[in-house]
């Protein structure tokens, strides 16, 4: 599948200051999770976070290219914040904060707000408590994750302090039950979720002894525990995408290689080549009248690298294109209202640059969008 990339340099300069004329917030890092999401009313918004909270960038309109923010939410003391968001639109935003204490270990809990539309203010952060009573075990408390069902219940997993899986979730009148242990040792963060079109659920949580699953083995019941993967993965690296009815396919780095590899529970590990930094972004979007899946990574040097295949024919090939770019963490990847793929990456010194897929055949980008 061919793929092509412009530069912002031929279509928009940045001017010296232009960042700091429209906002002082600067991007420390990318929120876990596919954080360039398509929200209610047809408009994409990108979303990082750094010291002082959520950042959060809007386009301006369906389609459109130019981009508003970024604009702060905030809340003091995260450590990590992840992004999930549910077939109504609305995106759930889980951060793991931890308070400085100074007679002994810092206070940690869980938060959770939720954005109903795109371009509105979020609800009020909630504290989801944290599973652990004793402030020493509450210390060593994973990375939250979320899922959401085809109801709309969010579905909140985290590596406890015996590094086993922890769930909470919303019961069906939206009230949060209790936390639920999920069983297991020796695993690592961060989990890796899919959640089906169905409403079914899937996770996978690297571990020392292979890669930890869970599934549902029907939509709406608990997790349960399936066989271990026997694979090696570099933690916080993995990502799960829908490539067909009820199957996850799993993108993470390989340890021993450094690059990116692609599996199926069931079927073979399949080497996609690649350097990555961090996660890669996965993408199902059509190409040419295919069904495709897109793939975005930074290499070493922060260069922002594409690619794409057929879907679940990985094992076909894959080139890795350069976008011409620079990039810091994951890129993000997400369709917009018109079905074309968008591709945004932080900047260096904590900007926003995104491009869109011209009408070009195969995956062709135009230029890029500093904003």
């Amino acid at each position: 599948m061919p793929v092509r990339s412009a530069r912002s340099a031929r279509s928009r300069p940045t001017l010296p200051g232009d960042f700091e004329s429209r906002s002082s917030h600067r991007a420390d890092a990318t929120v876990d999770g596919r954080w360039l999401l398509l929200g209610s009313g047809g408009r994409l918004a990108a979303y990082a976070r750094n010291r002082e909270g959520l950042l959060r960038w809007t386009q301006d309109r369906p389609g459109g290219s130019s981009w508003t923010g970024p604009d702060l939410f905030p809340l003091r003391d995260l450590t990590h914040l992840s992004v999930a968001q549910g077939a109504d639109g609305y995106v759930h935003f889980l951060g793991r904060r931890a308070v400085p204490k100074p007679d002994g270990p810092a206070a940690v809990d869980l938060v959770h707000a939720i954005q109903y539309q795109s371009g509105r203010p979020l609800t009020a952060w909630r504290s989801l408590g944290n599973p652990h009573k004793d402030r020493d075990k509450a210390e060593r408390l994973g990375v939250p994750t979320g899922a959401v069902d085809d109801a709309g219940t969010l579905h909140v997993l985290v590596r406890n302090a015996g590094r086993g899986l922890m769930l909470r979730r919303e019961d069906k009148g939206g009230k949060w039950e209790a936390w639920r242990d999920l069983q297991g040792s020796m695993f690592q963060d961060a989990p890796a979720v899919m959640a089906a079109a169905s409403g079914r659920i899937e996770v996978l949580l690297p571990g020392e002894e292979g890669a930890g699953r869970w599934v549902q083995p029907e939509p709406h019941t608990l997790l349960e525990r399936a066989e271990n993967i026997p694979v090696a993965m570099v933690p916080g690296t993995a990502v799960a995408l829908e490539t067909a009815p009820d199957r996850a396919t799993y993108y993470w780095t390989d340890p021993a290689s450094g690059g990116i590899v692609a599996h199926r529970p069931g079927g073979w590990v399949i080497p996609l080549g690649g350097a990555p930094t961090g996660p890669v972004a996965a993408l199902r979007a059509t190409l040419d009248d295919y069904d495709c899946t897109v793939l975005a990574h930074c290499d070493p040097e922060g260069n922002v690298m594409l690619a794409a295949c057929g879907t679940e024919n990985e094992g076909a090939g894959l080139w890795w294109s350069p976008t011409g770019e620079r990039g810091t963490g994951a890129p993000g990847l997400a369709l917009d209202a018109c079905g074309k793929v968008v591709i945004a990456a932080l900047t260096p010194d904590g900007g926003l640059w995104v491009a869109r897929q011209n009408d070009e055949p195969g995956l062709a980008m135009g230029p890029s969008v500093r904003v």
